[in-house]
């Protein structure tokens, strides 16, 4: 039983550790006094803030790397099937489990808050998070961000409050007694075949909710209604919540995202104003929206994590909200050629709260080289979409030493600069803050 697996391991070796979900889990192993050690292609916040908690990692795959002594092997499902230390993990008969096996079996043995959707499920739960821990309900949470130094806290309660990953189907692996649906949006396009595939994959989860959960909506959503239609368990529409404390956060996005905070509240007879004052004080996560500093010129420097067109459009009208009289300029990398490709119309009209756009080159990930799509490209469908305003101008640049180069020069005390995607443009404003 893959159960057996994890609460008798005791060394246990994470492919992949550095990746948001994964070392969630490699942490709360830590808590439990197992010996963890893991790579990952890169070093990262994330992996600096688990070497500091007792994890050993490697940067780089190699087989030398797992020990003698390993009894389990975990592993992130974006790494390649010829990585060496899968190879060599199977040559020598280890038990392995995927990510979202090993989420599966925590999940299990929770009442699991599983928050879904195509975007906000990082500030969603992280909002969950704060109003159950401040309300005495102890949950344990794994979230796909930093809430300060960690995604993970350890709770002592039955609760378990998690972002459910849709992409390759991954939060089918959850058991959910509350599932939350921000929204449903189409996105990767490179797993799903359209909108319709992705609504039964996100209906599948649904309808694992007993007669006595709750799903947690906006049920004038109508990419919902497919759901909604064929489920048998309690909903709660946060869509009909009233929202009295003004936010930190700014943008109708993150009101939508502490609306639909309270509609958990709800489900769980935590009180409604005492909710809404732990909400007011909410001030964000690690990469959403992420104040980093004022450069010497001046210029105020964030970093959003926002890498698909509705997360993008929702950011910017957040800081056109919070800075009505500066220029905004956004630093944007595409992230996957696929996504770019197949949701370029939707891109191109994104950026209209943006004074000036600067493209990226697009961050691969897991996908090979694609000439037909480019940042290029995207630039000009930017200059289409915004042909009738003077006030956004876009740029398309070949590598980052060449827009750190052109921002050093062109940015000032009245500019907001926004540096913006999923990859790792997050360097760009590092590069300038220092």
């Amino acid at each position: 039983m893959s159960e057996d697996f994890l609460k008798q391991a005791q060394n246990i070796y994470f492919i992949g550790i550095g990746g948001i979900g994964i070392s969630a889990i490699a942490r709360m192993l830590l808590l439990q006094g197992k010996t963890i050690i893991g790579s990952d292609r890169d070093e990262t916040k994330v992996t600096e803030e688990l070497r500091k908690a007792g994890a050993t990692i490697f940067i780089g795959h190699k087989k030398e790397n797992i020990p003698a002594n390993c009894d389990l092997l975990v592993y992130t499902v974006a790494i390649p099937a010829d990585n060496p230390e899968m190879v060599e993990a199977k040559a020598r008969g280890f038990k392995i489990l995927t990510y979202p096996e090993t989420l599966n079996i925590i999940s299990k043995q929770k009442y699991t808050i599983a928050v879904s959707g195509t975007h906000g499920k990082t500030t969603v739960t992280a909002m969950i998070a704060k109003v159950m821990i401040d309300a005495g309900l102890d949950p344990t949470v794994i979230v796909g961000s930093l809430i300060g130094t960690t995604n993970f806290i350890m709770g002592k309660s039955k609760y378990l409050v998690v972002e459910a990953d849709e992409y390759r189907k991954s939060f089918h692996n959850l058991e959910p007694s509350i599932l939350v649906i921000n929204n449903l949006d189409l996105d990767h396009l490179d797993f799903y075949k359209d909108l319709a595939d992705i609504q039964n994959s996100f209906l599948h989860l649904a309808q694992k909710l007993p007669a006595d959960g709750f799903l947690i909506c906006n049920t004038k959503l109508p990419n919902l209604k497919p759901i909604i239609d064929n489920v048998s368990c309690q909903i709660v529409d946060y869509g009909q919540l009233e929202l009295k404390e003004k936010l930190l956060v700014p943008g109708e996005h993150n009101r939508q995202n502490a609306k639909t905070a309270l509609g958990v509240a709800q489900a769980l007879g935590i009180n409604k104003e005492k909710a809404e004052k732990t909400l007011a004080q909410f001030a964000g996560t690690w990469r959403r929206f992420e104040y980093k500093g004022q450069t010497k010129n001046g210029s105020l420097v964030y970093d959003d994590y926002a890498h698909n067109p509705q997360k993008v459009k929702a950011a910017l009208q957040g800081a056109r909200e919070m800075f009505p009289d500066k220029r905004i300029v956004v630093v944007f990398q595409p992230h996957l050629f696929s996504r770019t490709k197949l949701l370029l119309n939707e891109f191109s009209g994104a950026f209209g709260d943006a004074n000036e756009v600067i493209l990226a080159t697009i961050f691969p990930a897991r996908e090979v080289f694609d000439p037909t799509i480019s940042s290029e490209i995207l630039a000009e469908e930017i200059k289409k979409a915004h042909k009738s305003s003077s006030e956004v101008s876009v740029l398309s640049f070949p590598d980052f030493a060449s827009i750190i180069s052109y921002l050093q020069s062109s940015v000032g005390p009245n500019d907001v600069l926004i540096t913006m995607g999923a990859g790792e443009q997050y360097k760009i404003g590092d590069a300038l803050l220092k």
